[in-house]
């Protein structure tokens, strides 16, 4: 870093106006670049200063020259990347202009976890590869031996590859490969899947399902072993309901109810061995409201309290009308919990009161008759 006294044509009272040429310039990784910063008028005396413009300092391949005015990196790396900000500066105020190097560089790639990778049958694995490069590098993956790319998942800089449950068939050399215009790197994992020969390892075909009350639903296991291994059906910690049917590994549950949510757990046996899927299920259900009393007798005067209750998936929504007439009598208040309230009733507040209970799912309305006699 330097800070220089520099001459210019003196004006006085101005604080300098400065620019940098080249404003932008790109080098690959061990090539050079020199920015200029030139005052073009300001009062005297001037001094001139670079700087990071994350205001680090330099770093130490960047050097500026015997005035401060030129900026030199030499041999550029990717540390070099980035905005450098030249400072004029003098008794009435300062400028600056802004410079931006752009070093392209070959990507460097690594992965994680890294191999070998020893995994038990049946067990889920992910590997993930990250890379660094300038222009950013695409990612691929590749099984050792072959050239077709395996299916994946990119999210940001970081390329999965991932497998829910080993087979011994997933043995071998995995590939991943790092490419821009500046070069190919990779990196490779070797995966040895370990355990018994035949064993069953079972999958569903989903692990999570919300599903609405009244419906017939569906859950599928499918299992791999050898000898084919026999699938049954079980839930965790209660009987499965009693209207089901199992058949080749899919489980049929007939008209659910809130009662049958919970987790359902596909057996796979054989005599080498066993294995275990899990489903989780939700049953939602609409509203059924009702209302407490459903009938009352008031004199004029009295107080009116009715409560609407309704059972169904929260959260539950409850709404108050007049059965006749829509709107609510002047002085009528409702709770978010579903009660309606009139301090004092009139014989003109008879009539039928009208609670709708409502979900995500659906609604229901339940009627509560409100009879006034002086």
């Amino acid at each position: 870093m330097a800070s220089t006294a520099i001459s210019f044509c003196a004006v006085a009272g101005q604080a300098p106006d400065v620019s940098v040429e080249p404003r932008a310039a790109t080098v690959r990784q061990g090539e050079s670049a020199s920015f200029r910063c030139q005052v073009s008028r300001g009062a005297q005396p001037i001094q001139l200063e670079w700087k990071k413009a994350n205001s680090q300092a330099l770093p130490s391949n960047v050097k500026t020259g015997p005035d401060g005015s030129v900026l030199t990196v030499a041999s550029a790396g990717p540390e070099n990347h980035g905005q450098y900000r030249c400072v004029a500066a003098n008794s009435v105020g300062r400028g600056t202009a802004v410079a931006v190097l752009n070093v392209k560089h070959a990507p460097k790639v690594s992965l994680t976890p890294v191999g070998p990778l020893r995994v038990r049958m049946g067990n889920p694995l992910s590997v993930e590869c990250r890379a660094t490069g300038r222009p950013r590098p695409t990612l691929t993956w590749q099984r050792q031996g072959s050239t077709l790319q395996l299916v994946t998942k990119e999210t940001n800089d970081v390329n999965t590859i991932q497998w829910p449950a080993v087979h011994p068939e997933d043995s071998g050399v995995y590939i991943c490969q790092a490419n821009n215009n500046e070069g190919v790197a990779e990196v490779k994992v070797e995966v040895v899947v370990v355990g018994q020969p035949g064993a069953p390892v079972a999958s569903v075909g989903a692990t999570e399902m919300t599903v609405v009350e009244g419906h017939t639903i569906t859950m599928a296991c499918q299992a791999s072993g050898s000898p084919p291994p026999v699938i049954t059906w079980s839930k965790l910690r209660a009987p499965l309901p009693w209207k089901h049917t199992m058949v080749g590994g899919v489980l049929t549950l007939t008209s659910v109810g809130r009662q049958d949510s919970g987790q359902y757990i596909c057996n796979a046996t054989n005599i080498r061995g066993y294995s275990e899927a899990y489903t989780q299920m939700e049953v939602e259900s609409p509203p059924y409201a009702t209302c407490l009393p459903d009938q009352v007798r008031l004199q004029p005067g009295d107080a009116l309290q009715v409560q609407c209750l309704a059972h169904g998936s929260p959260p539950i929504q409850f709404e108050w009308s007049r059965g006749d007439r829509g709107r609510l009598p002047p002085g009528a208040e409702t709770t978010k919990d579903g009660r309606l309230l009139i301090g004092h009733v009139k014989l003109s507040d008879s009539g039928a009161y009208k609670c709708v209970a409502s979900n995500h799912i659906g609604s229901s309305e339940a009627l509560a008759k409100v009879i006034i006699k002086a």
